[in-house]
């Protein structure tokens, strides 16, 4: 049976726990870790990704998902004993600002979930 494509998730664990479609892009966390870049700033247009693949890197480095290397199995990343052995060994502060929608701050202030971030 196919699996399912979920739109509009942009959770990473939530995608393989629920077995739904995804695309290996975890050579991208490869690709960043080697890059020994000391800033990184994704930009993409609407729509393409960047809060699941900010999710990835999450799951991926979290010492909230230590031990859940099983979200990565069958994954590229996940060939590689190296990057294996980093998955769920930092700390990690994840910001998303995918549901602000205001135009400024103070219309963000407004908003009681702002505050919930």
């Amino acid at each position: 049976m196919a699996a399912t494509v979920a739109i509009g998730i942009q959770n990473f664990a939530e995608l393989r726990e629920k077995k739904y479609f995804y695309i290996d892009k975890t050579s991208f966390i490869r690709e960043w870790w080697e890059s020994g870049d000391s800033v990184t700033l994704i930009t993409r247009p609407r729509r393409f990704g960047k809060t699941l693949n900010m999710s990835m890197v999450e799951a991926f480095f979290s010492l909230d998902y230590a031990n859940r290397g099983e979200l990565f199995e069958g994954l590229g990343i996940w060939r590689d004993e190296q990057c294996r052995a980093l998955q769920g060994t930092y700390p990690v502060i994840f910001l998303s600002f995918a549901r602000i929608k205001e135009n400024n701050y103070e219309g963000c202030k407004e908003r009681e979930w702002f505050w919930q971030i």
